[in-house]
Parts: structure tokens; sequence; C-alpha cells
């Protein structure tokens, strides 16, 4: 048990996020505010190039809303802070890769909260649901974003029944990306995290930049805006020091050295 809810660590260009609020890992007004404040500083630190975000013990990552908090007062229409609920879902320029490692339960808001990450690794005892139709409100995150990346009619089934799928069943669906022994979870998900971290980090700007502002644009639509230089993280790319580098070390035949600028 913590006195602060939010824990991070720095490993490298690797900061690690842990949700700690026994029992559960609930959200509360004033966690999410935390969290939008870690993940902005996470987004505006130049050092840092990927962010691993989990829950503390290994019973739940994170059911969503504090519902203890809501009865004592919290409104569910109150200040979440910068990034909207759990700080990662509407916080802008978010150009770094993050990591969600579920440990557990991940139901609710905890599922939207993964949802905003780029990978899902889970442990072997996760599990999936959206149980707000039971207590008659809607995942309103989750019925945006669910549909596009796993099948139609999986996912109404979940926002309609609240049917939860254990890991296995959530990796079949494409939820999540793999499933990892318990165990072994952190190992892989740092080693993960270090792969990305160990590649160019304007190129992970780019691609992020890309891939959120062409998902409701037609093909060509997009790809004018690149090729125009409407994106300002390709932009940025295409004038650096890294773009140089990238060709440098391959017609040296080494490895290259990746700065940032």
């Amino acid at each position: 048990m913590t006195d602060e809810p939010i824990r991070t660590q720095r490993n490298g260009h690797v900061l690690e996020v842990t949700l700690d609020r026994p029992k559960a890992n609930a959200i509360d007004l004033a966690t999410s505010r935390i969290m939008g404040d870690v993940f902005a500083d996470f987004r505006d630190d130049p050092d840092l190039r990927v962010a691993i975000v989990t829950g503390a013990g290994d019973r739940f990552f994170c059911p969503g809303w504090d519902l203890k908090a809501a009865a004592d007062g919290d409104a569910v229409d109150g200040d979440y802070g910068r990034g909207g609920f759990g700080g990662l879902q509407e916080l802008p320029r978010l150009n770094k890769p993050v990591i969600a490692v579920i440990n557990g339960i991940c139901c609710g808001g905890g599922l939207e909260l993964a949802l905003s990450a780029d990978i899902l690794l889970a442990a072997d005892h996760a599990t999936f649901a959206l149980p707000e139709i039971r207590s008659g409100t809607v995942a309103d995150a989750a019925s945006i974003k669910l549909p596009k990346r796993i099948p139609y009619h999986i996912a109404m089934e979940m926002l309609l029944i609240g049917r939860w799928l254990d890991a296995k069943e959530a990796a079949r669906w494409g939820l999540i990306n793999r499933v990892v022994p318990a165990g072994d979870l952190m190992i892989q998900a740092r080693e993960m995290a270090a792969l990305i971290a160990s590649g160019p980090p304007l190129v992970n700007a780019a691609i992020k930049e890309i891939v959120r502002e062409a998902e409701d644009m037609k093909f060509q639509d997009a790809l004018n805006r690149i090729t125009k230089s409407q994106f300002e993280t390709v932009e940025r790319l295409y004038r650096s020091e890294d773009q140089l580098e990238g060709a440098r070390a391959f017609a040296e035949k080494r490895d290259p050295v990746w700065k940032g600028r």
C-alpha cells in the first residue's frame, strides 16, 4: 500500500506508471488529475520515449471509475484533469508510444484506459469487460473505440450484455497483442519498451501522429497531408539530424545513434 495513488519510475528512456489504489485500483477525480499531469510531463520530457502503464498487485489492472468516491460526492462529469479520464484518452499531441500492461481485471473505464495505449500485453489470468450496462450507464469512450478494434458483433456483445472475455479470447479477437505468463509480464513489457526506446524517437512520433490523425480520413487525403508536410512530426523528422544519421549509419554499416533531433 502507498500514500500516493500513482507511482512512477524512470528506466533510461522509459517511464513506468503504476496505478496503486487498494483494493482495486479504481480511479477517482483526484487520481485522474494526477495521471493527466504524469502523462503530460511524459509527453513534454525530451528524454522520455516510451511509457508503461499498469496496476499494482496481481488482481486488478483497473476497474475504472471509483463508485465509492462517486457515492461520496465525486461527480461523473467532474474535472478529470488534463487528458480526460485516466490522463490518456484526450491528451493532445501525445506522440510517444504507450504500453498497457494488464495484470488482472480490466473493465469499464479501466478497459477504456487500456484502449488508449498503443500496445496491450496481458497476464494469462487477466479478464476484460464493459459492465456499465448493468449499472444503467454508457461506456462512452469504449462505444467509440471498441468496434474499430475488434469485430463489431463482439464489441456490441460486450457493450450490450457486459460479457467478460478471458485473456485468451481477448487475444483471439485482437483486443490485446499477446498473453504472457503472469511472472513474465513486466519482464516482457520492459523488453518491448526498451526495444521501442532504442529506435528513432522522431519516427515513432511521426507514426503516432499519422495513425491518430488519419483514422477518419480517406487514404489519399491523409497521404496528401504527408507529402505536403502538413504533419508537424513528419516535417520535423525530414529536417532532423536523425534523418541524416539513419542514412549515414546504413552507408557506413553501423548501428545508428538516435538523438531525437
